[in-house]
């Protein structure tokens, strides 16, 4: 199986083990608080029903009013500024949720809206997290210059602790401004801070949603926007560091096979019309056909076997276990470039034949008391 396959259900066998890990830890840590919120709810649903004596109908559309009415203490959200934070909440993918289209041209809108921005937003955010590195690169270089360091080179460890170090100055410097404007803990505003900036977008801490602040804060709204901006681009760096560096694994995994098999084919061998492979098998060419025999049956450690793919008699018991090795024979070449008999010996050529007649008849009488021959030839 390649590592790519091995790697891919590797992630998949841990991603789920992690889901449930992380179910059964928030099952453990919140299922006891919603339940006992959950009772302390109904119980003040019954005494404000028998206080106020209101149906339960009515007490129902009370609480419609109230929960619609949430995103207006806000002000105007689809005011040009409530407008523009809706935009970037869409483009970002942080998803808020606290306030949504109402109409079926704006809910159309919003699909196509996001079809081309969200992947306008991730190739922006992508290319500055490559600026922001490459510019953390040439400070790292310089500071060590500065300190005298033998080894001047940015190291992926030197921009991780630069990444690093810019997110936590990024949430913590975000979580005090949050925590002063909205009346937040610290602590809620580090958690919303993370939300945001990892693009979760709960909902459930909006910043810019009470006192007017979309009409009366504009120096609130521009920091906020600012921020959510910044902080991405940050995380983007991040990214560009940590996750992508797992992702292009397989990438370049798949270039390195492709390599080693390239590399494999330019070590091929060709002999008398055969082609031996790297791996040992012989790709037969003769007649064109391309006929591959398996290298199955190969005699060990044969460093003098025969090369010759012609089928006489004279050198094919050469490197076969069952007889003993012989001189090497003389190097055999190509047809094409076989070197010729010279002009004065062309002559004798057929007298040669003559006289080895004889000879050749009793070999091909005697032909059925030979040993089998090997069907494959060994390679080098």
């Amino acid at each position: 199986m390649k590592k790519q396959n091995v790697r891919t259900l590797s992630l998949i066998v841990c991603t789920f083990t992690y889901l449930l890990i992380g179910a059964a830890v928030f099952d453990a840590l919140e299922s006891e608080t919603e339940k006992r919120r959950r009772d302390v709810l109904d119980y003040v649903e019954r005494k404000l029903i028998q206080k106020y004596a209101v149906t339960t109908d009515d007490f129902k559309l009370f609480e419609t009013i109230i929960l619609k009415s949430e995103p207006h203490k806000a002000g105007q959200q689809w005011k040009f500024a409530g407008a523009f934070y809706y935009a970037t909440t869409v483009l970002t993918t942080i998803g808020y949720g606290h306030s949504t289209p109402s109409t079926v041209a704006g809910k159309l809108f919003t699909m196509f809206y996001a079809i081309m921005g969200i992947p306008l937003g991730l190739v922006m955010f992508q290319s500055i997290g490559e600026r922001l590195n490459k510019f953390s690169s040439h400070v790292i270089k310089k500071v060590k210059r500065v300190m005298n360091c033998k080894d001047t080179d940015a190291s992926e460890i030197n921009l991780i602790c630069v990444v690093t170090t810019l997110s936590g100055l990024t949430v913590a410097g975000g979580a005090a401004a949050f925590s002063r404007y909205e009346g937040w803990t610290y602590f809620d505003s580090v958690y919303y801070c993370f939300i945001t900036l990892t693009t979760i977008g709960f909902g459930d801490m909006v910043a810019l949603q009470k006192d007017n602040a979309l009409a009366t804060k504009p120096e609130y709204v521009a920091f906020a926007l600012i921020f959510i901006l910044f902080g991405l681009a940050i995380v983007a760096a991040s990214l560009n560091l940590l996750v992508l560096r797992f992702v292009t694994m397989n990438t370049e995994d798949e270039r390195r096979d492709e390599a080693e098999a390239l590399q494999a084919m330019q070590g091929a061998v060709r002999l008398e019309g055969d082609v031996i492979t790297a791996n040992g098998s012989i790709m037969s060419g003769q007649g064109g056909h391309g006929e591959h025999v398996e290298h199955s049956e190969l005699v060990e450690d044969d460093d003098n076997a025969s090369v010759c793919s012609l089928p006489c008699s004279s050198c094919w018991g050469r490197g076969h276990k069952d007889y003993p090795r012989s001189p090497p024979s003389p190097p055999t070449y190509p047809r094409a470039h076989r070197p010729s008999f010279m002009p004065p010996f062309r002559g004798l050529m057929p007298l040669l034949l003559e006289r080895d007649r004889p000879m050749r008849a009793r070999r091909l009488a005697n032909e059925s008391e030979w040993p089998a021959v090997p069907t494959h030839r060994n390679s080098i």
